[in-house]
């Protein structure tokens, strides 16, 4: 009897030993991979040219200016090279549909890195273009380039015509110049 009772307490022993180490391991954090690390001294990187939310915003506002001194009411937009809205000013009395218009036309005038009239006329030889998700092949869009690559799109909608919204759009684009 003395065995077997030596024995289930040797085995209580080492059993509260192991869940006591269990717990102690369970409970410390797991040490941290080590970094890795990328060399970008071989040419694994390219460096682009962005528009600062400042100069998109002198931009957005030099454009919805040239439209407000011809008494028009429109939205402008102003994305990035990839299409994403930097900044968006609706004017006063500005249609509902003007606001995503303006967005449109400006992802569109960057992502083909032309103004939005020269790409309407595009349309003709390849109606397809139309399709593709975001864009909008009307008048008044205007890409922003630096060493003539696109960094940037401005956009304008609700004047009465394109050549109107596009015109506003090129003095958004002419106020990054000075």
């Amino acid at each position: 009897m003395k065995k077997i009772l030596l024995g289930a307490t040797a085995a209580a022993v080492v059993a509260a030993g192991t869940f006591g180490v269990v717990s102690a391991n369970a409970a410390a954090p797991a040490a941290a991979p080590a970094a890795v690390t990328a060399d970008a001294d071989h040419g694994d990187t390219t460096t682009s040219t962005h528009l600062t939310i400042e100069a998109a915003t002198k931009a957005a506002r030099a454009t919805l200016d040239a439209a407000e001194k011809e008494n028009q009411r429109v939205s402008v937009a102003v994305v990035d090279r990839n299409g994403n809205t930097i900044v968006t000013l609706r004017g006063d009395g500005a249609g509902p549909q003007s606001y995503e218009s303006a967005e449109r036309k400006a992802f569109t005038a960057v992502s083909w890195n032309a103004p939005t009239s020269v790409l309407a006329g595009r349309l003709a030889n390849a109606p397809t273009l139309k399709d593709i998700p975001g864009t909008l092949f009307l008048a008044g869009g205007a890409p922003v380039t630096a060493k003539g690559a696109p960094i940037a799109g401005i956009g304008v909608a609700g004047a009465p015509s394109g050549d109107l919204d596009e015109k506003f759009a090129q003095a958004g684009v002419a106020s990054l110049a000075k």
